[in-house]
Parts: C-alpha cells; sequence; structure tokens
C-alpha cells in the first residue's frame, strides 16, 4: 500500500526538480529547497506534484506529508509571501529600535545601557513603526525564524516575568 501526497501547482507558478533539489518560481521569486530522503518518489507533473513512498515504515510516511507541506509553502510563498506582525510592549522604558544592515538594533530595553541585537535572515524584509514592527518575505521558514530572533532577543532573564512583561512578541501570521 504506497502513500501519496498530491500538491496542486498554482497558476503563475512554475516548478521543476534537479536531482533532489525542487525549484519553485512565481511572480514574487525563487525558491530551491533539497527534498532529498530515502524511499520518496517525487514526481512533477504540468499541473500538480506527487510524493510516493512504498515504504510502510513510519518515519518515511510522515515525511511524505512533511515534504508535501513544503512544497505547498513554497507555492504560497512565491505567489502572496508571509507576513508577521509584531507588538513592542514596554512600561517605563520607551525601546527604541534600528534596522541596520543585518541587525535590529534594540535600544533602551528595560533602561539597559547596551543594545541588544537580533539577526535578520536573508531573504526578510524588516519594518519598524512606531509600536508595531512587521517582518516579510517569501520563505515561510526564515520569515518565522527571523520573528523569532527578534522575540528571543528581548527575553528577560533573572526578573519576575509576571512584574515585566517587556517585549518585541509576535502577534499574528499570516500570507501577504
Amino acid at each position: 500500500m504506497a502513500v501519496e501526497r498530491v500538491v496542486s501547482i498554482p497558476s503563475g507558478v512554475s516548478i521543476s526538480i534537479d536531482g533532489s533539489v525542487l525549484n519553485v518560481k512565481g511572480p514574487k521569486g525563487n525558491l530551491q529547497r533539497d527534498m532529498w530522503h530515502p524511499g520518496i518518489e517525487i514526481i512533477v507533473g504540468s499541473d500538480d506534484v506527487r510524493f510516493t513512498t512504498e515504504s510502510q515504515k513510519k518515519a518515511v510516511t510522515s515525511m511524505v506529508g512533511t515534504l508535501a507541506s513544503h512544497c505547498s509553502n513554497m507555492c504560497t510563498g512565491v505567489t502572496k509571501g508571509y507576513l508577521y506582525t509584531m507588538k513592542v510592549v514596554y512600561a517605563h522604558f520607551p525601546i527604541q529600535l534600528k534596522v541596520q544592515g543585518d541587525r535590529l538594533e534594540i535600544v533602551n530595553f528595560i533602561g539597559e545601557k547596551y543594545p541588544r541585537t537580533a539577526r535578520i535572515l536573508p531573504g526578510t524584509t524588516v519594518k519598524v513603526g512606531s509600536d508595531e514592527v512587521t517582518v516579510t518575505g517569501i520563505d515561510k521558514e526564515v520569515v518565522g525564524s527571523t520573528a523569532a530572533n527578534i522575540e528571543r532577543a528581548t527575553r528577560i532573564r533573572d526578573r519576575d516575568p509576571r512584574v515585566f512583561q517587556d517585549g518585541i512578541y509576535i502577534v499574528s501570521r499570516s500570507e501577504q
């Protein structure tokens, strides 16, 4: 009994496979991902991509769904893109944010003397508003990692989190 997952290709998107690397091209850009896994076959048709396996092992059958989800997320990314909205929360000391190259500099966080930094991964765009930060891009994994880097940079240690709720927190995840 074979396990199969089918991902339909949206209009305006072209998918090709070179060895085990899946290439997805759309109106917003191009994405590549190595989809190699033993025992899984990837077949790119004219209007869909099929991920199949003959194996009965749980690890392999679950990986079929994982690879199909990656392909679906890549198709969504090159057509719509991803948007993470983050809220800047502070009680007493106003937080100042500056985008400098591939870093987000967080100044005056809970009155600290030295700035904290968060790494912005390539392929994402970070925009800073008065009390809001937006992270956008076409690769879901990279956009989510950048938002997590920003959230992690404002983690408070050695204080009661019920009292000190300052930070930058992910409020919503959506497609653009």
